[in-house]
């Protein structure tokens, strides 16, 4: 059972009935306040922090060089239009921002809306900590939808991806390829194999089930023979 929310009723969920959660925040306070406030709600349901993974979205940008990752981010960048860039960040807000300038920055007095609230909470708060204008918040946010985006070589995304689950703002991660399938081929050729030399990813699957693979305990069955017969 995967959930994806931050909002208040949306961590309710996940702490009583979620395996694993999907993450969105983007600095490692953000992510780990998130992790220690959804960890801690297991308790009240009879739960152990381990029996929640929380797995954030990154979406990394792969180069064997700095200059070959910017190279590949920018041409992604190039790529996006501005009717396509407002159009998702007006999803994303729940605001739509088309009749403001484009070079201007987020105006203050945003109305709450029913959409997403922690999603644009996020991205709100995104564009003020960075002063981003409109056109730089939706460039920000495109290719992403928001979540984690690292540029870099497979050191450097490393580092990062080590930092956050070394400070318990992460039990794993949600890989989001900026392309497919190349984006996810210069995941798993550049950047897998640095993880494993630092031993953090395992290098043969250690169980059957997903459960197993994710440290997950194997859930009891319902269908099983005792329960069959319970129900008759």
């Amino acid at each position: 059972m995967v959930q994806a929310g931050a909002s208040e009723p949306g961590k309710e969920l996940a702490a009583r009935t979620a395996e694993a959660i999907f993450a969105a925040q983007i600095t490692l306070e953000e992510a780990k306040a998130f992790y220690a406030d959804v960890k801690a709600r297991l308790g009240k349901y009879g739960r152990s922090p381990d029996d929640l993974k929380v797995l954030p979205g990154i979406f990394p940008v792969v180069g064997r060089t700095e200059s070959e990752a910017q190279e590949k981010f920018e041409a992604l960048q190039d790529l996006i239009q501005p009717e396509v860039g407002l159009n998702l960040l007006s999803q994303l807000s729940g605001v739509d921002l088309r009749a403001y300038p484009l070079d201007g920055p987020i105006p203050d007095d945003l109305p709450v809306t029913n959409a997403g609230k922690s999603r644009q909470e996020l991205v709100l708060d995104l564009a003020r900590r960075e002063k981003l204008t409109i056109r730089q918040l939706y460039l920000r946010i495109a290719g992403a939808r928001g979540h984690w985006q690292v540029v870099g070589t497979p050191s450097q995304i490393a580092d990062v991806m080590e930092e956050r689950f070394e400070n318990y703002g992460a039990d794993g991660f949600n890989i989001m390829a900026p392309i497919m399938p190349g984006g996810l081929a210069d995941f798993i050729d550049l950047v897998v194999p640095e993880l494993r030399r630092r031993g953090l990813f395992r290098h043969e699957y250690e169980g059957t089930t997903l459960h197993e693979n994710l440290g997950l305990k194997r859930p009891a069955n319902r269908f099983s023979t005792n329960n069959a017969v319970a129900a008759e």
